[in-house]
């Protein structure tokens, strides 16, 4: 060794560090970018992580055969690795846009990363004894200690440094150079002396290569993320940001007539075309009754404070939005804001910037998860005076939240969610839902509203179609709304006050009838939304 066997032990332990690192982030990776691109975060940590499990133990098998020349085969595998695992985020990404497969190559990245992990591990162990001899336990024990420490640095690094920093693509490509430089001067360096010089330069130049990809794909980033988006979104994209909680893109809106549309992480949240039939089947039949206080959990493009502002009666609008970068495009973006007419310009509208959960929690003092019902679904116990603040009384709270099958929106459809709703209701209060879509999706749309009555509220299902540009027939999938109160309901629009421009009482109550045939008897409320839903 070039150096005593302390400091060469402590070298091999460093990079086994770094490797797992790397490695952690390679898997990190691969499950964010297809929960962003595919959706159902929990199916895709599933299949990543129990492939690349799976195959890290065929890659502890292949190594065997690698014991003999262990520096030459890490070195080997370490560049394979920063290739694969750097470029895999892009290479996904680019199946996926301009492939429309993107599962394929979800699971052959798995595979291929697992292996080259897997491989990692019977030549270090065979690297560290090469320094200095010890008992197997011991060997062990130190390479898993720095292996899993490793792994804690990467998988903290990557929420909190990588993605927010640099990106989920421009990360990647990073981390695989961090794990090309740490593998090979690793092996060219402290076990130069095990290589021969064709195998030495063959590594040189290896690593060399890969490095130069790296680079060359971290500088064509920028250009191919604006491909990217070109090909899903099309040609007319006007804003396209990420923000700490979701990616934001805005397309149409301009002078080219094409309909405004807002996209967040991938998916379709506002459609000039048709908004306004679902906003307006949304907040008014909500609006009904008494009206002075209005709270919106979500609808931060301000749309349905746009429905709500029509009316007269309002006094207070309070907003939560979990991202205030939605918000500002809403106050400033031109397409936006002639969208809904300027809404936050109203001095009666206040926003919030918070996770609507953890909001409702906060106002009704942190109270049990269980909201003010139990498992039972019975009445909680009286609250003690002074106990805590208890939450503003509010005549209407509408919900206009991402659809109930997105896994991060899952809790803000749970009978915890809409325990803590009810206490934030005035007597005689109505709760407006954005349920999903009937149809294929029923089920779904049924376990939201069998969650809200668990919660001792009265329902009123209803649905409503999406119309063609033209106006004309209904699209196939309709949306779907539960409008619910402490007392009885009947579902219709206000007796004075603005009156829908897309919505009659006629439809309201044509979608009341259609939902009432799709309702699926004695489904049992569920804290969680349906799992198999899939948006």
């Amino acid at each position: 060794m070039p150096v005593p066997a302390w400091l060469g032990r402590f070298l091999v332990l460093g990079t086994v560090f770094v490797c797992a690192a790397c490695g952690l982030v390679y898997e990190l990776e691969l499950v964010a970018l297809a929960s962003y691109l595919m959706g159902d975060s929990v199916t895709q940590a599933s299949v990543v992580l129990s492939v690349m499990v799976f195959a890290m133990g065929l890659g502890s098998l292949l190594a065997k055969r690698l014991r003999c020349r262990a520096a030459v085969g890490f070195g080997a595998v370490e560049a394979v690795l920063a290739l694969v695992g750097g470029c895999s985020a892009m290479a996904l990404y680019a199946c996926f846009v301009w492939s429309g497969q993107s599962r394929a190559a979800l699971v052959g990245f798995s595979l291929a990363i697992g292996a080259l992990i897997g491989a990692e591990v019977p030549l270090l162990m065979t690297l560290i004894q090469r320094v200095r001899r010890q008992d197997a336990g011991g060997a062990v024990a130190d390479l898993f200690a720095a292996d899993y420490v490793g792994a804690l640095v990467g998988g903290l690094a990557f929420p909190f440094l990588l993605l927010p920093a640099l990106g989920q693509l421009t990360g990647a490509l990073v981390t695989g150079a961090v794990n090309a430089v740490a593998g090979g001067a690793l092996v060219l360096w402290l076990f130069r002396r095990d290589l021969s010089a064709r195998a030495r330069w063959t590594l040189i130049v290896a690593n060399a290569v890969v490095l130069a990809l790296l680079a060359s794909a971290a500088a064509l980033t920028p250009a191919f993320e604006r491909a990217a988006r070109r090909a899903v979104y099309g040609p007319d994209i006007r804003v396209a940001v990420r923000t700490g909680v979701q990616e934001i893109v805005l397309t149409g809106g301009g002078a080219n007539g094409r309909p405004l549309s807002l996209f967040l992480d991938g998916r379709l949240r506002v459609s000039g075309r048709d908004e306004l039939r679902y906003h307006e089947a949304l907040v008014h039949p909500a609006m009904a009754g008494p009206h002075r206080r209005v709270l919106v959990l979500g609808g931060g493009d301000g749309l349905a404070v746009r429905e709500v502002l029509r009316y007269g009666g309002v006094r207070s609008v309070t907003v939560v939005e979990i991202d205030a970068e939605v918000v500002r495009l809403a106050r400033t973006d031109p397409g936006l804001t002639a969208l809904n007419a300027h809404a936050y310009r109203d001095p009666r509208v206040r926003v919030v910037t918070a996770d609507a959960f953890d909001w409702l929690r906060r106002a009704d003092g942190g109270g049990g998860t269980g909201g003010p019902y139990g498992a039972s679904g019975g009445p909680a116990s009286p609250r003690t005076p002074g106990s805590s603040r208890p939450p503003r009384a509010y005549d209407v709270v509408i919900c206009d939240l991402p659809d109930p099958g997105i896994t991060p929106s899952t809790k803000l459809y749970s009978q915890e969610f809409y325990g803590l709703v009810a206490r934030a209701l005035a007597p005689g209060g109505r709760l407006a839902v954005h349920a999903g879509t009937l149809g294929a999706r029923s089920r779904a749309y049924w376990t939201v509203e069998t969650t809200v009555r668990s919660v001792g509220l009265r329902t009123v299902p209803y649905a409503v179609g999406r119309r063609s540009p033209g106006g004309a027939a209904a699209a196939p999938h309709e949306w779907g709304f539960v409008l619910a109160g402490r007392a009885p309901l009947r579902l219709r629009l206000p007796g004075h006050g603005p009156r829908p421009r897309s919505l009659t009482a006629g439809a309201l109550r044509a979608g009341a009838r259609e939902a009432a045939r799709q309702r699926e008897p004695g489904l049992p409320a569920s804290t969680l939304t349906h799992p198999r839903y899939t948006p």
